[in-house]
């Protein structure tokens, strides 16, 4: 399935106001991934940080907000490996329609 509004070679939306939870869908599909309740919460929680500070979290930081928005067994690095696979930082904030974080090739 190919997305239906811009993406760059990478598939993060070139404009980011073209993000809904119906292009989110398209993005994890065509990642592989079914988005569940537990992904839309840390996708509420990566788009929530991209607001407040206008920047794209980085792995740490996601493991840290996931720690104190859903506690310690959700904050840890392989909670957000095993909902996101491979480079889950870049993932999740694709999915979540934000820009790629800085600290990713």
């Amino acid at each position: 399935m190919s997305v239906s509004v811009a993406v760059d070679k990478e598939g993060f939306l070139v404009s980011l106001a073209d993000w809904s939870r119906d292009v989110a869908l398209e993005i994890a599909e065509a990642d592989d991934i079914e988005l569940t309740d537990e992904h839309w919460r840390i996708i509420e929680i990566v788009r929530n940080y991209y607001d407040q500070f206008h920047i794209s979290p980085p792995a740490r930081v996601i493991v840290k907000l996931l720690e104190r928005e859903l506690g310690p067994a959700q904050g840890k690095s392989i909670y957000l490996m095993k909902l996101f696979t491979g480079r889950p930082a870049r993932m999740v904030t694709k999915i979540a329609g934000l820009p790629k974080p800085t600290n990713c090739d």
